[in-house]
């Protein structure tokens, strides 16, 4: 089972490297609300759509306060044309030795017609200006997501 932090706990820190090969840490985004989210693979339908959605809504969160940060295994390479081909207006991170999955329990066994394989779980995590988590999505609306966080995050 995956060791997934609840809300109300501190956001387990990161130091990993951009679509860039830049290196960032959570850290460096303290005094703002981070949107942390995790997905699968570049390019692939479901992943396309919640990048997207996070990219038509991008300018709306940035005015709340936000950033968003987008995890994956893939390269750094895999992101740039991902980022190029969507015009993602964020960042990023290259987890191809899944250590930030490996802190946020998002890299798990998973299961599709009978075959076990690890793979990422569509995860998301809002985390306050002070490094808290506020809100974790285990079942993220991908065409929707942006929305879906708004309206979690009024309710808080």
């Amino acid at each position: 089972m995956s060791n997934v932090p609840e809300a109300g706990n501190m956001a387990p820190d990161f130091e990993a490297k951009n679509q860039d090969g830049k290196s960032i840490k959570l850290s460096d985004f303290r005094g703002k609300h981070v949107i942390l989210y995790f997905y699968p693979k570049d390019d692939t339908p479901g992943c396309t759509a919640e990048a997207c959605n996070l990219r038509d809504n991008y300018e709306d969160l940035k005015k709340e306060g936000f950033e968003v940060i987008g995890v994956s295994s893939d390269s750094a390479a895999s992101h740039q044309k991902f980022i190029a081909k969507y015009d993602l207006p964020f960042q990023l991170v290259a987890d191809e030795d899944k250590s930030v999955h490996e802190k946020y329990g998002t890299w798990v066994e998973k299961n599709m017609y009978g075959r076990k394989y690890m793979g990422t779980n569509r995860n998301t995590f809002v985390i306050d200006p002070e490094g808290k988590l506020v809100k974790v999505f285990k079942k993220v609306q991908s065409k929707s997501h942006s929305e879906q966080i708004r309206e979690a995050l009024a309710n808080l």
